[in-house]
């Protein structure tokens, strides 16, 4: 892809600069804009494909609502490149996803043009209600969600409560690339698809459309005709008409005339509407169309041959990263024991579920961008006889602990719950960060919460989880690594005492004894090894389960009238693993009295962590290897 002159991108730093063009100067402003993105991300990483997607939707919604009074809210952000390159941050955007820059998502701190921030999925109808009804009359608020994030319970709660009035004047604009990152699932899927392959349908569509283009009064009456047409042709009430809104579409959601035209009509039209755009992800960049999953956010790469510089997602080479290696002990689990299935919420490649689903098809379960529905289908396995392995990023569990407590733990269900990207996930920022998920679930009862420091943990986890008796499990564990397939895969299981650490290193004269738990205890050895170059010994212990903790070990280390105890995690301290550990040794009146000095608790602040590598950002929490050895060197 040779750079090409640019006539329009330097000209646009506002929708106002926009708005200065011709509807017919727009197709080549989309074309400058569209190559600007792809030779952007080649170079600094991020969510690629979406966004090309979307180009032409960004460009026409600001072309025709006057933002930032109106409001337009992205649902996800994963395809908003153009929206932030259009509302004025073109001269940063080298700058995004790194310390220091612009958020990959919509932020409201950032811009008055991001109305909403965005993250995760399906949230964008609720809000672009919330601020419609928090404007009044005359507001116009739009809500772009894709036809994956449609799947998720939160949207049709948002539909449900906007139908019901027909003041709430709002607009969806559903861009259905028939993909999220993965290929979608589901009865929804097979519903767009039936509404937008319609020959019948669209040529009747199409043809009411045009008797009424030149009949201004009767523009109104389209809705009522194509109504008709669906139900005549396609056998079926329109599923978005039963929430009380209009449907129009389907459109060529990357034709931006067609857009704009559309998006003037609809401006003007009162109540819930919907419009159903069908748009190509990776638009305009044939690697991307061609493989719309790996080039959802494909690394670096080569804008000209389409050549990626990052490693793929399974792994480089015969090196493993921590979800590669959940996906390969899951078949082997899954080979060895007829009970036990897979789940996942629309991350089969992500978590490495993919593996299982290319084995035994009939034994996993990609349910859709819907967490919580993942918990209780996981429970209702299990009260069945199954063995569930329900594999979520940690982030998004936080939209399932309801049913985590109610419909697992309550019951003492054996579902396996294991959270893919815990602790800081890098770029991606605030919203992915896996913080929380230790605080928020070590409180509930009948739940076995483990961290592995390394995939062969992470093995014999998942196998003695496989073998049940101890109610519901959580196993978390971050994204990445490198670990060896030839020295893990295939080779004999151990089965783990639950509760039980372990001592890594405990030399005679150590003063200070570091507690850590899960994989940053990787950096803590590093730290260690540090600290006993420069004649500084120190203790390590690894409690591998944050629930329960090991009690015996605590009161070992207890016994051994350390000046200090560090504990470490990558997770939130207020609440955390840290804060068990302190109170253990409180309850047991073992502070201040010779047996333990003091609890210095390590790990992420109570404040949400932005966005930049995961070595900066361990830094900046005090969680990296040099941080860690400076702590433990002040309390010398």
């Amino acid at each position: 892809m040779t750079a090409k002159a640019t006539k329009y991108l330097d000209q646009i730093n506002s929708p106002a600069d926009l708005r200065k063009l011709t509807v017919n100067e727009l197709p080549a402003y989309c074309a400058e804009l569209r190559e600007f993105i792809i030779r952007e991300v080649s170079a600094n990483p991020g969510h690629l494909g979406a966004s090309l997607g979307a180009v032409e939707l960004a460009v026409a919604l600001h072309y025709v609502y006057d933002t930032p009074n109106d409001k337009l809210v992205w649902d996800v952000g994963h395809q908003a490149y153009a929206h932030k390159i259009v509302t004025g941050r073109r001269g940063l955007f080298h700058t995004n996803r790194k310390l220091g820059g612009i958020s990959g998502f919509p932020k409201m701190s950032e811009s008055q043009y991001d109305a909403f921030g965005g993250g995760h999925s399906s949230t964008s109808i609720s809000a672009a209600l919330g601020l419609a009804r928090a404007a009044g009359e005359g507001a116009k608020c739009v809500a772009v969600i894709g036809d994956g994030a449609m799947t998720g319970g939160l949207a049709f709660e948002g539909l449900n409560n906007a139908g019901a009035d027909p003041d709430n004047d709002i607009l969806v604009v559903l861009n259905d690339n028939r993909i999220s990152i993965d290929p979608n699932v589901g009865a929804l899927k097979e519903a767009l698809l039936e509404i937008s392959t319609s020959r019948h349908y669209n040529r009747a569509k199409d043809s009411a459309w045009r008797a009424l283009d030149s009949v201004p009064r009767l523009r109104r009456m389209i809705q009522k005709v194509l109504g008709g047409a669906k139900s005549f042709f396609l056998h079926q009430s329109n599923l978005f008409e039963s929430f009380n809104f209009r449907y129009f579409g389907p459109v060529d959601g990357n034709d931006v005339v067609a857009l704009v035209r559309a998006f003037r009509d609809l401006r003007s039209l009162p109540g819930p509407k919907i419009l159903h755009t069908l748009t190509v992800k990776g638009k305009g960049y044939g690697p991307a169309e061609q493989d719309q999953t790996e080039w959802h956010a494909p690394g670096k790469f080569d804008p000209e041959t389409g050549k990626r510089f990052a490693a793929a997602s399974s792994g480089e080479g015969n090196m493993l990263k921590f979800q590669d290696v959940f996906g390969h002990t899951l078949v082997e689990l899954a080979e060895a024991d007829e009970r036990v299935v897979g789940i996942t919420p629309a991350m089969p490649s992500g978590c490495s579920m993919n593996l299982l689903m290319e084995r035994m098809p009939e034994r996993a379960y990609d349910v859709g961008i819907a967490e919580g529905h993942a918990v209780t289908f996981a429970a209702g396995l299990a009260a069945g006889g199954k063995v569930p392995f329900c594999n979520i990023y940690s982030s998004f569990m936080q939209r399932a602990v309801d049913n985590i407590i109610h419909d697992a733990a309550i019951q003492e269900l054996p579902v396996v719950l294991c959270l893919d990207r815990a602790g800081l996930v890098g770029e991606d920022g605030a919203t992915h960060h896996g913080a929380f998920d230790l605080a928020l679930l070590r409180g509930i009862p009948n739940l076995t919460i483990a961290a592995p420091m390394d995939a062969a943990e992470l093995r014999n986890m998942m196998y003695t989880a496989s073998k049940g008796g101890d109610g519901m499990w959580v196993i978390r564990y971050p994204r990445g690594g490198a670990f060896s397939a030839d020295e893990l895969l295939g080779t004999p299981f151990s089965r783990l005492e639950v509760g039980k650490g372990r001592t890594l290193s405990e030399p005679e004269n150590a003063i200070v004894a570091v507690v850590s738990v899960g994989a940053i205890g990787l950096e803590v050895r590093k730290a260690v090894a540090a600290l006993m170059e420069e004649g500084i010994a120190v203790a390590h212990y690894d409690l591998r389960f944050a629930k329960p903790l090991d009690k015996i070990l605590l009161d070992h280390i207890a016994s051994r009238g350390y000046r200090a105890v560090v504990t470490v995690e990558d997770g939130v301290t207020a609440g955390g693993v840290g804060s068990a550990v302190l109170e253990y040794f409180s309850d047991r009146g073992l502070l201040g009295t010779g047996a333990v000095g003091q609890v210095v608790r390590l790990g992420l602040p109570d404040r949400f962590v932005e966005h930049g590598s995961v070595q900066e950002l361990r830094a900046l929490c005090g969680i990296d290897a040099e941080s860690i050895a400076q702590r433990i060197k002040s309390l010398l």
